[in-house]
């Protein structure tokens, strides 16, 4: 028997879509979108019929946003190997209050995810779950050996899976970039006849250790300063060998003006704009290093000047940034003390995005639901990320002007650590529904 789940009076929003109405599960896709500008159902039991009405569950979005669940593309729940820091379970629930439908994993794990077997049980295991769909990245290089990629051949003639993606859609070297040049490229071409993308963390190597002694003399300015000449010598690094090799490389977490006009310039290209995407956090598009007391929040990329700031933001108003990415790096409170760089972000993200793009640069929530949940979809070639018939069901209810203050003691995540806790922003997750379930509140 179906199953069916009505959602009514609500205020239906995605990238194409902006009208009052109601919209109708079947199981677990969208069945049908009723635009309707009564709050009541009468009106629907002519466009539905009787029985399907009487039998379905009734949600009632008391005229709030009902929009796709949101897709990140960049997310650390630190399994296998580091349940101090996340698991399966608490990352689940930390996506699912944060209207995450479906995150994209790192392998900086322990050990590092690099087989094609490892990723396919993490799939799974957070399948059993229920809460959110994961898609687990593998290593560029073997056990991160900066050298081997003979496990890359496992890419090639990949199952499907239900969502429409490949079961291995991105590899990446998080946390780290690849040193050398032509391991890199033979990555690529790995990953360009296997129709994967490579996400990249770019940072040149060589640099980094400069960056750490500095640090530790905390000196942050100066640290952030050589930081972003390896950001940005590695992002045209990046972009070069992928233009070379016709791969599809998507930029994680893009910091810089410089990696930006590089972006930009590559995208201005017929095969730059087919093959290029980057995406941006919520942390370097809301905070900067000039902030009182910010200049020692420790994350990588760093926190930016506030011109860099300035720079991401009309990036994503100019839409050379394709999505925001949170990079959520749950940490233990001992770990940050220790100098563990990243934030705990997943819950936060719509909050402070829909505050400092919507609420203070006048973005719609069309484009800010494109960004979140339409644009990533489509890079990974989910049918995920639009109100739209037989796609999965995977939804939020959302108030974009209820005001909120961070509290890091109502997270899900293991991970409590935040530089805005105790700030002040817009908008609620108020409900999640994911595979046509309701699964937040727990």
């Amino acid at each position: 028997m179906d199953n069916y789940t009505l959602i009514h009076n609500a205020h239906l929003i995605d990238a194409n879509t902006d009208i009052f109405g109601s919209l109708l599960i079947k199981n677990n896709k969208i069945h049908k979108i009723i635009p309707h500008k009564a709050e009541n159902l009468p009106e629907i039991f002519e466009e539905l019929g009787d029985e399907i009405l009487l039998n379905a569950t009734k949600i009632d979005a008391k005229g709030l946003v009902l929009t796709p669940a949101f897709v990140d593309m960049h997310v650390h729940f630190r399994y296998p190997g580091q349940s101090a820091k996340e698991d399966l379970e608490s990352g689940s629930k930390a996506a699912c209050h944060g209207g995450m439908g479906t995150v994209v994993l790192m392998p900086n794990t322990s050990p590092v995810v690099s087989s094609f077997d490892v990723a396919s049980e993490v799939r799974a295991e957070t399948s059993r779950l229920g809460l959110t769909d994961a898609l687990q990245t593998l290593s560029i290089t073997k056990d991160f050996s900066g050298t081997d990629i003979s496990h890359l051949d496992c890419l090639q003639n990949q199952p499907i899976l239900d969502m429409g993606c490949k079961a291995i859609p991105v590899i990446t070297e998080d946390g780290k970039d690849v040193l050398s040049d032509e391991i890199m490229k033979a990555a690529m071409e790995k990953c360009s006849k296997a129709g994967v993308i490579v996400s990249c963390h770019c940072e040149d190597p060589k640099l980094v250790p400069v960056a750490k002694k500095l640090r530790d003399e905390k000196n942050y300015f100066e640290a952030e300063k050589v930081l972003a000449d390896a950001e940005n010598i590695y992002t045209e690094r990046n972009l070069q060998l992928a233009l070379e090799t016709n791969c599809r490389v998507h930029i994680a977490h893009i910091s810089t003006k410089k990696a930006l006009d590089a972006v930009r310039a590559a995208k201005s290209t017929p095969k730059g704009k087919e093959l290029v995407t980057c995406e941006a956090t919520p942390h370097h598009l809301g905070l900067n290093q000039e902030m009182p007391g910010f200049e020692n929040q420790l994350v990588n990329p760093p926190l930016r000047p506030k011109s860099d700031m300035e720079a991401v933001v009309e990036a994503i108003l100019d839409g050379t940034v394709d999505v925001i990415g949170t990079d959520h790096a749950p940490h233990t409170f001992q770990d940050k003390k220790n100098g563990a760089c990243g934030f705990t972000g997943i819950e936060t993200a719509f909050s402070v995005c829909n505050t400092v793009l919507v609420k203070e640069r006048g973005l719609s929530l069309q484009k800010l639901s494109d960004l979140m949940s339409n644009k990533p979809s489509q890079i990974l070639g989910i049918s995920k990320g639009l109100l739209k018939q037989e796609y999965i069901a995977d939804l939020v209810i959302i108030d974009p002007d209820q005001e909120i203050i961070i509290d890091n003691n109502n997270f899900y995540s293991k991970g409590k650590f935040t530089p805005i806790n105790g700030k002040t922003y817009f908008g609620t997750i108020e409900k999640t529904i994911h595979n046509g379930r309701l699964v937040y509140p727990f």
